[in-house]
């Protein structure tokens, strides 16, 4: 785990002035790179992944029905299902520790607290991080946000910048507009520069590589090394494959100009901010260049320095299984004289991206989320898409599925909250209790409000036809006759249905006529007639 589902990967005030950055590809050449050792190399490794699930999301994705059931459809969907419900079977579900049951009441009281009063919280948090030597920005909206962080790299000259994990970061599209500026970014956190080396999205909050095998790992880091046999992984082990990680990497902490990190929490009592990692790339990124950008949003505040004795073992215990993380990281300002390690400069980055609108509505407790990931892995239908690539959104799985929408930054991102069985899985697994069922219902039903289209039309004709036995028997027959015209599989080629039978096999629709010749053979007069008269 790393900063700030943030920070945290277990994987394997002023405002700027922005601008947009949009663009295709990642190109990483494929000769000497004057700056990264670790991306040296990287324009070898193939693209496996489908568009879809590019490191930098198109600006006109395909609609979502299309990308789910390509999604489906994928081997390596199936595959990925294995391995999250292997993990979601290893997580505590809903049957939480009694010390664990503790921590979760008092946690959900903590992040309610907060949210209550954010800009208290804020200005507080501002206060004590300037004092410490440190440099708050405010920044409304992702351009504001980017903007902010290449003129702190312009004016540090940084040309090499090291990355902790940071889903905010994502969010922002804070690499790319870095690359737009010819600044290298490297990710330093094992799942995601694996996810970096194939130019793709992180598939889960925590576990970014978590759609990828061993083997998959294995032949991107064989391709990175080329015809250089020494340089390859000695074996396709896990400590081979991390080791081969940890030695393209080393270099780069030592060179690089710039660090940039998640937040998983920021204290407002003292301006410390937490990170947490297993691998300690956090530290490195922290410690070794001459300038840490850390990067947030609002709602990762929290009031006091005691409450981290409460969040991070329940973030370790909710998104990991474990009592606490390998490294937890409190920062407290830039280097002070006297220090061996430590930036010479902090500049923290608040970028709140519609935050506040979700403030206030039926739709807050949201914002209580503190990354943890339980709700992706427990989640059927995330594990049957292979992961959150195909929401077309940073947050997949069902913190997503409400998030993206709220926040508004892609039209299709509206038809989100219809990607959940309901099974209510993700509320028994969030250690916040974040009612995120209802609110997927409830964001249901604002879209439908919203729309008056062709398919609002059809869904209208259809409740209409059922709500009588005359209609109900009519779409029976009609289906029935359909059926002996056109085979299944010209059933499921018609426009209409396409779509829907890419990832699901159509039934027999022949059985609609027996169905509905014995419902006529058993409705009669009286009382049998009428246990038939209400059929649905």
């Amino acid at each position: 785990m790393s900063a700030e589902g943030e920070g945290e990967g277990v994987s394997g005030g002023g405002e700027g002035e922005g601008e947009e950055v949009s663009g295709g590809e990642r190109d990483f050449g494929t000769g000497e790179r004057p700056g990264s050792s670790a991306l040296r190399g990287a324009g070898r490794v193939p693209r496996e992944r489908p568009e879809w699930a590019a490191g930098v999301r198109p600006g006109h994705r395909p609609l979502l029905p299309v990308v789910t059931a390509d999604a489906v459809a994928r081997e390596e969907s199936a595959r990925t299902a294995e391995r999250l419900a292997a993990r979601s079977r290893e997580r505590p579900g809903d049957q939480w520790p009694e010390h664990v049951r503790a921590l979760r009441e008092r946690a959900a009281h903590i992040r309610r607290e907060t949210l209550d009063d954010l800009e208290s919280h804020l200005g507080a948090l501002t206060a004590r991080v300037t004092e410490h030597g440190g440099t708050v920005h405010r920044a409304a909206t992702a351009a504001d946000a980017t903007a902010v962080v290449r003129r702190i790299a312009a004016e540090h000259g940084a040309r090499l910048v090291v990355k902790s994990k940071s889903m905010v970061a994502e969010e922002i599209g804070l690499n790319p507009a870095l690359e737009a500026d010819g600044i290298e970014v490297v990710e330093t956190d094992l799942g995601e520069y694996i996810v970096q080396l194939g130019d793709e999205r992180p598939a889960h909050i925590i576990a970014p590589a978590a759609h990828l095998s061993r083997a998959d790992v294995a032949r991107r880091f064989d391709a990175l090394a080329g015809a250089e046999q020494a340089q390859r992984p000695r074996d396709h082990s896990a400590s081979a494959l991390a080791g081969f990680a940890r030695a393209r990497l080393r270099a780069d902490f030592r060179r690089a100009d710039m660090g940039v990190t998640g937040v998983n929490f920021a204290v407002a009592e003292t301006g410390t901010l937490a990170l947490v990692t297993n691998e300690g790339n956090a530290d490195m990124v922290t410690s070794q260049p001459r300038v840490h950008v850390a990067v947030m949003t609002p709602e990762k505040v929290v009031p006091r320095l005691a409450d981290l004795g409460v969040l991070l073992p329940l973030l370790s215990h909710a998104g990991a299984g474990q009592r606490a993380t390998v490294y937890q990281t409190l920062l407290n300002g830039p280097r002070r004289d006297g220090e061996a390690d430590g930036p010479d400069a902090l500049h923290l980055v608040i970028v709140d991206n519609g935050r506040h609108r979700i403030l206030g509505t039926k739709y807050e407790d949201v914002l209580a989320c503190i990354r943890c990931g339980a709700c992706q892995t427990a989640c059927p239908v995330f594990r049957t898409l292979g992961g959150g690539h195909a929401y077309g959104s940073v947050y997949g799985g069902p913190v997503g599925a409400v998030l993206a929408p709220l926040l508004d930054e892609h039209p299709g991102d509206a038809e989100l909250p219809y990607l959940s069985s309901l099974c209510g899985a993700c509320a028994d697994v969030c250690p916040v209790r974040i009612p995120l069922p209802d609110m997927l219902v409830d964001l249901r039903a604002d879209h439908a409000a919203s729309r008056r289209g062709p398919a609002a039309a059809a869904w209208h004709a259809w409740s209409v036809l059922w709500s009588s036995r005359a209609g109900y028997l009519a779409s029976l027959a009609g289906t029935a006759v359909a059926a002996r015209a056109l085979p299944r599989r010209a059933l499921a080629a018609l426009p209409a249905a396409r779509r829907w039978a890419r990832g699901r096999t159509l039934p027999d629709l022949r059985a609609a006529g027996r169905l509905r010749r014995a419902v006529r053979r058993t409705a009669g007069r009286g009382s049998r007639a009428a246990r038939h008269r209400d059929l649905p």
